[in-house]
């Protein structure tokens, strides 16, 4: 919730007119309960878009996430059908192996070319297995945290939602 990429998410949201909620799954920081393997964290990311829904309407959202928070928007949006997606870094070895169909929405992916944790040749095995698939923007010399390139990730990000 206090990553820098999770901060470049939300201020990416609320600059283009959206509410924006950042959480920690259950058992990070002061958050209750353990790790659950997804399960769990998936029925987290469920809870906050009905809470957010209850709390300003109930137009459909946009899910975003960063890395392992990514997977989880990933997996919830096949439940939730958002109006719109976007993954930075997602840690695909667990969206492939759970993933049923492919979000129903405006998806994209954000990746580094130099990510220590995601390979991005597994990203992009992973997007090359969807039809149609989500965007995919590799960003050159970028590693997992995005060091020095969180406004060109805003950016992008907004550029997305408002081709949308």
């Amino acid at each position: 919730m206090q990553n820098k990429v999770v901060h470049t998410l939300a201020r990416a949201f609320v600059a283009k007119g959206f509410a924006a909620l950042r959480f920690n799954f259950r058992g990070v920081g002061q958050s209750e309960g353990k790790f659950d393997e997804g399960e769990g964290e998936v029925q987290d990311a469920l809870a906050a878009v009905r809470m957010m829904g209850d709390r300003f309407g109930a137009a459909k959202p946009w899910l975003a996430g960063f890395s392992f928070g990514a997977a989880i928007a990933i997996h919830a949006a096949g439940e939730v059908r958002p109006s719109g997606l976007v993954s930075v870094a997602p840690a695909i070895s667990r969206v492939s192996k759970r993933m049923g169909e492919q979000p129903d929405c405006p998806w994209l992916i954000v990746q580094g070319d130099e990510d220590e944790l995601v390979a991005v040749a597994d990203t992009i095995a992973f997007v090359n297995e969807l039809d149609p698939g989500p965007e995919l923007q590799i960003f050159d010399g970028t590693e997992h945290f995005f060091h020095g390139k969180l406004v060109r990730l805003r950016h992008a990000v907004e550029a997305f939602i408002d081709a949308q």
